[in-house]
């Protein structure tokens, strides 16, 4: 028995990784296509951030937030210019960056009396006492409450819902252009700048909260742009840190001056060994020819799902953006994910009937069609079908046994 505490169900020991392909302790070698949950981006063993990693940490693994480091310096000025102009802060996580990116909004909008928030249906924005108050599900929030007060949360894709909650306190909108515990919900454009539009009407702060959908995952650098917008914060993590933990919070530079030395802090966050393996990551997503190859692969992971969808009733609906899939299921979804499994292939919910697709944006295309094979293999067992209706009730024959009814 381990001396883990128990707050995850599972029992595969994953040793080593090479590209889209993870190996356990009795050797047995997977397929993965829940890609650490969204943070291998660049898949296992990426060469180059391998390297990156070995040589920083032979100079400096850890000075502390006291001074600057070079890493950090050069990592914050390249997500400012890939961005919009922008102060960054670093953290460990996404929940901690969306704390942070929480604190920042208090601290601008505090003085104006806007300490609120205003979230959506099936948002997932972390585990941390703060983060919490801003995820929807019942189930995460109430063991641990009372939590953060002054949260509001609306209907998705509902302008006329927004604009009835985003009021003179709000002081900022969290949402997720791709909600990922939330299902795979891919926000409309028009939603999207219509958040944008109210937010600068009534003097809210939008923020894009891109900790599993930023950086490439839905085939832009981030997930914002599919919109045309430019909130006034974002958050990242996940695939941030190329697998060491790296968290970023994104300020608008005109919005900075409201947040003063001492106001937030983070005695591991922004790490130089993270840092220059975030460097790697973001010179190979901004690569010419990277995105549109995970736009490429993502067309015919689509396609094949569609496809897959159209022959089995037990899939009720595929949802996408880029490489960041959801299969909604009439059924449970955990017995697909345990088939899929069986078949050497990792995949993830997102909820309770859907599976979830986050491969590396380094899968291959031959890896897809193995994929949307096993699929098809899972789904033509009646694995993710509901239930047959049980038979009607036998009629009741009146007038004695045998006889006809009158």
């Amino acid at each position: 028995m381990s001396a883990l505490l128990p707050v995850y169900d599972r029992d595969l020991v994953i040793v080593s990784g090479k590209g889209s392909r993870v190996t356990d302790a009795e050797g047995r070698t997977y397929l993965d296509f829940a890609a650490g949950i969204g943070v291998n981006g660049l898949g296992y063993g990426d060469r180059k951030v391998v390297a990156a990693i070995r040589k920083q940490a032979g100079r400096l693994v850890h000075a502390s937030n006291l001074y600057y480091s070079e890493p950090v310096l050069r990592l914050a000025d390249r997500l400012s210019a890939l961005a919009f102009p922008s102060k960054v802060f670093f953290s460990n996580s996404g929940t901690e960056a969306v704390e942070a990116a929480m604190k920042f909004a208090r601290r601008i909008g505090g003085p104006a009396g806007r300490t609120e928030f205003v979230a959506f249906e099936r948002a997932f924005h972390g585990r941390t006492m703060g983060a919490l108050s801003m995820t929807w599900s019942e189930k995460y929030r109430a063991p641990f409450e009372p939590l953060i007060p002054g949260v509001r949360f609306c209907a998705w894709d509902d302008l006329a819902a927004a604009a009835s909650a985003i009021g003179p306190r709000t002081a900022a909108v969290f949402v997720e252009p791709v909600q990922g515990e939330g299902g795979v919900r891919v926000a409309p454009r028009q939603f999207l700048q219509g958040l944008a539009d109210l937010c600068r009407e009534r003097g809210a702060l939008l923020v894009s909260e891109e900790v599993q959908c930023g950086l490439g995952r839905t085939g832009r650098l981030f997930a914002y742009q599919h919109a045309g917008i430019r909130p006034d914060i974002v958050t990242l993590a996940k695939p941030l840190g190329g697998g060491l933990p790296l968290g970023a919070v994104l300020l608008k530079e005109e919005l900075a001056g409201a947040i003063a030395v001492g106001d937030h802090g983070s005695t591991f966050g922004g790490n130089p060994v993270a840092a220059a393996a975030s460097l790697v990551v973001l010179d190979r997503l901004t690569a010419p020819e990277f995105l549109p190859k995970v736009n490429a692969k993502a067309t015919l992971l689509r396609r094949g799902l569609n496809l897959i969808a159209r022959t089995y009733p037990a899939v009720k609906q595929v949802r996408s953006l880029g490489l960041m899939v959801g299969i909604e299921l009439e059924a449970a979804a955990l017995p697909v994910v345990k088939a899929l499994r069986e078949k050497g292939i990792l995949v993830t919910r997102a909820g309770d009937n859907v599976v979830r697709l986050l491969p590396p944006l380094v899968v291959r295309r031959k890896e897809i069609r193995r994929l949307l094979r096993a699929l098809d293999e899972v789904l033509a067992t009646g694995c993710g079908a509901a239930p047959a209706p049980p038979p009607p009730p036998a009629a009741v024959v009146e007038g004695g046994s045998g006889g006809a009814a009158a």
